[in-house]
């Protein structure tokens, strides 16, 4: 969705009612995925990655003092995983989409993205910094909170996590609002909200059971999306935009909707939350919709993604050419984290080889010829109504030296005296 414009509906009437819902701020959008093996079952290292409770012992007996190893303190093995993440700017220094959270370890990772809603949160507040939009203040205020509290709660994959992260983001925003000095906007619109962004984030945790199978869980609000991208398939869109016009991924592409539902300081908001399980290897790709919404189609997103894999050699050329390619299409902020877990760069591209060359073929290069078409057609037709414009100049001025030779062209509208 762009940002020229407020992107938040006031009226709040194009958010569904929750069929399903653990609080009035969580909105459960899938049923939850099965309950972890019993203890009994579970590994050594299962075991160990978890608080550990404390022994019982004799108050008269001295005990030495249990250290709990944070599981994100355990660094994921070389070789097994990819992670790049950036965060370009239309105006420097002003972005208002948040730096990406990206952080893997052995048995966890977490991506998320920030996009401050620049129509919405247009209202401009003198900081220390300098003059900052609310959208730009939104963002980084809830990137802040959610970095600073989910890594305490994960690894842990369960309802209770996005009820806490609600309620950390929304007083974390409302403090932030507090602290700045009080603003009149001059714009007058219902459509105003108060540090309004959006987030997309997406957590994963080692299932344990020894077969690459990870739990994760989505947590969103707004229009920024997570994607999945797996060997063998497409790319899969992990979240539902939270927007007002409920059409698909290539309807959205040309309609601009407003956003039903996003984070902010002085309104109620909902966080979704979905759980899927996934089996390594994968890539895990949290974007705002500056990195894939001024894209011809979906299937250009994933062909941005892997051609731009396929033709480098690490992942910060991979990001590198992301950046360059996004810059140049985008109209907006563009902030993108990506995750693989199973595999090193290297493997990822013999993974997707085939995957890249079948979308090139099937659907890349048939889309842009048909582009090609219709562009060449326009600027034939462009030229064929310059030409129409010069001709008709030219064959009146021929023919209205007989058609006005009886009027008075000096004095337009007289008649003979």
């Amino acid at each position: 969705m762009s940002e020229g414009a407020p992107t938040v509906d006031p009226s709040g009437s194009a958010v569904e009612p929750l069929s399903v819902a653990t609080s009035p701020t969580v909105r459960l959008v899938d049923p939850p995925i099965p309950e972890q093996p019993a203890a009994e079952e579970l590994s050594a290292a299962d075991v160990t990655a978890g608080p550990t409770p404390a022994p019982i012992t004799s108050p008269d007996v001295e005990s030495e003092p249990i250290v709990v190893i944070s599981p994100w303190s355990i660094p994921a093995p070389p070789g097994e995983h990819v992670e790049l993440s950036f965060n370009l700017a239309k105006i420097n220094g002003q972005g208002e989409d948040a730096d990406p959270i990206l952080h893997v370890a052995r048995d966890t990772g977490l991506v998320a993205v920030f996009d401050g809603m620049g129509g919405a949160g247009g209202t401009e507040y003198q900081t220390p910094e300098g003059p900052r939009t609310g959208a730009y203040l939104g963002a980084r205020a809830a990137r802040d909170a959610v970095d600073r509290s989910v890594l305490q709660l994960l690894p842990a994959v369960n309802d209770t996590i996005t009820g806490q992260l609600h309620d950390t983001i929304e007083a974390a925003l409302r403090t932030r609002l507090a602290e700045l000095p009080a603003q009149r906007s001059m714009l007058r619109s219902r459509l105003l909200r108060a540090l309004p962004t959006t987030m997309a984030l997406g957590a994963i945790g080692r299932s344990g059971d020894g077969d690459g199978h990870w739990n994760c869980l989505l947590v969103w609000a707004g229009d920024s999306r997570v994607y999945l991208l797996q060997p063998g398939a497409g790319v899969s869109q992990l979240t539902t935009d939270d927007i007002r016009d409920h059409g698909d991924a290539m309807e959205n592409l040309r309609q601009d909707s407003l956003i039903s539902n996003a984070m902010s300081a002085d309104t109620a908001f909902l966080l979704n939350q979905r759980q899927v399980e996934l089996t390594a290897p994968f890539l895990l790709i949290a974007a705002t919709d500056g990195c894939f919404g001024y894209l011809p189609s979906p299937m250009h997103f994933e062909s941005l993604l892997l051609s731009t894999l396929q033709n480098s050699s690490d992942p910060a050329m991979w990001s590198a050419q992301l950046q360059a390619q996004i810059t140049t299409i985008t109209g907006d902020d563009a902030s993108m984290a990506v995750l693989g877990i199973g595999a090193d760069h290297g493997q990822f591209q013999s993974l997707f080889a085939d995957r890249t060359a079948a979308l090139e073929s099937r659907w890349i290069t048939p889309l842009d010829s048909l582009d090609t078409q219709v562009n060449d057609l326009e600027q034939e037709l462009e030229t064929l109504r310059r030409h129409r414009t010069n001709q008709v100049a030219e064959l009146w001025a021929a023919y209205r030296l007989d058609y006005e030779q009886y009027l008075d062209t000096q004095t337009p509208g007289k008649g003979d005296s």
